[in-house]
């Protein structure tokens, strides 16, 4: 049986742009809300566009906001992007106040801008500054730019879950996050050019370790 990414669908947008990233680097992806093939695949994305609380609302209605758990629990690879990043996290400052998966330590915070050049959303391409090692950036430059488009940040609790930052309207926030075999970008890969498509390429042939011995 050919290795399969599960690319979920929780009434997202911009699946179709991760499907066809994926393609592009000859890896079998297929969008899917189907908790029994995601549980099956050989790797999981969790990307989208949108707001916390449909989000979570959408999971729930799909039955895969405990699905999500039972993967990263797996020891499979797993990917957030974007808004499927902040949902990873305890809770979200966005929609009043939103609970999410809690499966990273930390919340997700608004962009409060004192400069009135600094827009939100933060939109557009930055610099992405490694703070540590990690697979999914392997033989990505450091500083290299990736495109964002957001209004709200992960704010994590844990020092030790920050992969790589980003400097925006006078916050420097976590734009990768990582632990053990789950790793999350607030930018989006499959719209970050070469860059994007390394770290895409980079996941879909990671173990899920952090270390290229396997440790």
């Amino acid at each position: 049986m050919a290795r399969m990414i599960a690319v979920i669908d929780y009434r997202a947008g911009n699946l179709t742009s991760v499907l066809l990233a994926f393609q592009a680097l000859n890896a079998e992806a297929r969008i899917t809300s189907d908790p029994d093939m995601i549980r099956s695949a050989d790797r999981v994305v969790f990307p989208g566009v949108g707001a916390a609380g449909a989000s979570m609302a959408n999971l729930a209605d799909l039955g895969l906001a405990d699905v999500i758990p039972q993967v990263v629990a797996s020891g499979k690879p797993f990917l957030g992007i974007c808004v499927g990043t902040q949902i990873l996290l305890d809770s979200s400052e966005e929609d009043g106040g939103t609970a999410c998966l809690g499966l990273l330590p930390g919340t997700v915070k608004l962009f409060r801008p004192t400069s009135r050049s600094d827009k939100v959303p933060h939109m557009g391409w930055n610099n992405v500054s490694v703070v540590r090692p990690h697979p999914l950036l392997e033989g990505i430059e450091d500083n290299s730019e990736f495109y964002f488009v957001h209004s709200y940040y992960p704010a994590p609790s844990d020092p030790a879950t920050v992969v790589a930052e980003t400097e925006y309207a006078g916050v420097r926030f976590a734009s990768v996050l990582g632990r053990g075999n789950l790793a999350a970008t607030q930018f989006h890969p499959e719209k970050s050019g070469r860059p994007g498509l390394k770290l895409l390429e980079n996941f879909s042939q990671w173990n899920g370790r952090h270390s290229g011995n396997g440790a």
